[in-house]
């Protein structure tokens, strides 16, 4: 079978599921399904949200992501979601985005969001028209600094987490 990304080590790691509060997807992810905080906790500032990770006994992972305040970064999403959320994308590590960019734009994918600028994070999107209305995030994570603290829960909902504006979760 020719895989379109053979050669490389890709991995499924996450469903992200985004809704306008974190708070209110807590309920569900945490407390029903038993998921743990894992880490996360990163406001991203330029785009305009916030995540968090839950891991289950199993060891897969759900991120859940919100909106910071002002921010116009989900609201086509909302929009199509009637203001409910839902799952946001699909995560997939790759142990080479460069090549992994390289093989789909040369098959004809379209992609978007290419962002190399965080050693720690490396990503690009494959468009939902791509992939069945479903959007594909391709990441090659980074080394972390050793012994880096992971935040609470409590710190990332108070926006102190590691890239924490400071403004809490609604």
């Amino acid at each position: 079978m020719d895989l379109e990304l053979d050669g490389l080590d890709v991995a499924f790691d996450h469903t992200a599921v985004a809704a306008p509060r974190i708070r209110d997807l807590l309920p569900i992810y945490r407390d029903l399904l038993g998921g743990r905080h894992l880490g996360g906790g990163g406001d991203n500032r330029a785009a305009g949200y916030r995540t968090l990770q839950l891991t289950y006994a199993n060891g897969g992972k759900v991120e859940l992501m919100e909106p910071l305040a002002g921010s116009t970064f989900f609201d086509s999403f909302f929009e199509l979601t009637r203001g409910r959320g839902g799952v946001h994308h699909l995560n997939f590590h790759v142990s080479d985005l460069g090549a992994a960019v390289s093989r789909l734009t040369a098959r004809g994918y379209r992609l978007h969001g290419l962002n190399r600028a965080d050693a720690r994070w490396r990503e690009v999107f494959l468009h939902p028209k791509e992939a069945h209305g479903v959007l594909i995030q391709l990441a090659q994570p980074g080394p972390r600094a050793p012994g880096e603290p992971r935040p609470t829960l409590e710190d990332v909902l108070s926006g102190h987490g590691r890239t924490g504006t400071g403004t809490p979760s609604p």
